[in-house]
């Protein structure tokens, strides 16, 4: 028999023995296996800085945190209109207001890619857009695994993983600015493979693929019958001299999701737009739309504010605004590059646009130091510079 005490303070189950019921409330599946790998390793740091010196953060891709790169006043302003006008605090369709998805279409096709508004998602962020993507085609397909680079952004193992799905790795080539190793990707397919993920531009190596390669990279996806999630955040943010070309200007015959946003170009990390583009020349994807549309339908789209701006932003901003951004992170990637270069030990490998830099540390000319985590810990206590080690890109299974 279960007997009920009750004080002012608190309610108490005795179970017949005399024994209170404890309880133990385990966390979901997801909950357990969804891991910041950046912060994982990051965190179990003993990361003191020099009290004598400011600390400066070079482990974070976000242009915002220095305040000397701002969004355009174009920008600015169409979101205080919107804000002002007061018409967009509302709930919008869950995959996106009407305007919204059609200034994305237009703003997206050039190169001769040809979308139209029915093919654009509207998200909370690229890293949602990711998230949809992967979910849309590997969750709860049991076994089912993705394919994605190394060294690359951890969030894709962590959207995976949480999910119940697998990750395979396949290698970049740094004598080769950050190519595809195309022989070992292909090795990376099985049976199980639900989708190969590419980014271009990337993070971290900041490479730039050429059309040729981008669609020797398809053409492998397209003979093995693997659609494609393409991280285009970073889309257009190149350097002068240097070419991007998004895969939907490609024809390359791949069912693909485009996943991009507003974040890097635009200098607005924090406002949180991204989208999906479904690219599907195959007609392949005529299930994944209409489920992509539910899963939009769990958080009830992305921010209307922001939405509401959308054309405004896209078709207002200055090119010269691109241009001089892209042109100030060159001289900055240039100025790191030509110093580090000098440094014994260090090999640092000059981007062709993003805002990311690989640098190889030989650690046999740092014996005092176990490896790239210690090296990472020792920077930040001698010199309050902190930058992310190696592991946290390039992981060893």
């Amino acid at each position: 028999m279960l007997e009920k005490k009750i004080n002012a303070s608190a309610e108490v189950t005795v179970l017949e023995d005399g024994k209170s019921e404890n309880w133990t409330v385990q966390p979901s599946y997801a909950a357990q296996h969804c891991k910041n790998f950046i912060r994982d390793i990051v965190d179990n740091l003993n990361l003191q800085p020099n009290p004598e010196k400011p600390v400066i953060a070079l482990s974070l891709g976000d242009p915002c945190v220095y305040g000397n790169l701002s969004p355009a006043p174009e920008v600015v302003q169409a979101v205080a209109d919107v804000l002002v006008g007061g018409r967009s605090n509302g709930y919008f369709p869950s995959v996106g207001q009407e305007c919204a998805r059609q200034a994305v279409a237009e703003y997206l096709s050039v190169d001769g890619a040809q979308i139209s508004p029915s093919d654009v998602i509207l998200c909370s962020g690229c890293s949602s857009a990711l998230e949809h993507a992967i979910t849309v085609l590997a969750c709860g397909k049991k076994g089912h695994n993705i394919l994605i680079p190394r060294p690359g952004f951890p969030i894709y193992r962590t959207l995976a993983e949480a999910i119940g799905v697998g990750v395979r790795y396949y290698n970049l080539l740094p004598e080769q600015n950050w190519e595809v190793d195309l022989f070992h990707l292909e090795s990376q397919i099985d049976h199980n493979t639900a989708a190969l993920v590419i980014n271009n531009p990337s993070n971290p190596c900041g490479s730039v693929w050429s059309e040729a390669h981008l669609r020797a990279v398809m053409s492998v996806a397209r003979r093995r019958r693997i659609p494609v999630i393409a991280d285009e955040i970073y889309e257009r943010l190149v350097f002068p001299g240097e070419s991007f070309i998004s895969v939907a200007a490609l024809e390359a015959g791949v069912p693909t999701l485009i996943c991009g946003g507003l974040a890097k170009r635009f200098l607005v990390p924090g406002w949180r737009l991204g989208w999906i583009v479904v690219h599907d020349e195959t007609s392949a994807l005529h299930d994944i739309r209409s489920a992509l549309v539910r899963l939009t339908q769990r958080t009830i789209g992305s921010c209307t504010l922001i939405q509401a701006a959308l054309p405004a932003i896209l078709q207002q901003t200055p090119i010269t605004f691109h241009s001089n951004l892209a042109k100030t992170l060159q001289r900055h990637a240039q100025l790191a590059y030509e110093c580090l270069k000098k440094a014994k030990g260090l090999t640092p490998y000059m981007p062709q646009g993003a805002m990311y830099m690989v640098v190889e540390v030989d650690m046999s000319g740092f014996p005092m130091f176990s490896g790239g985590l210690e090296l990472a810990g020792r920077m930040m206590e001698e010199e309050s510079v902190f930058c992310l080690p190696g592991e946290v890109r390039v992981p060893l299974v």
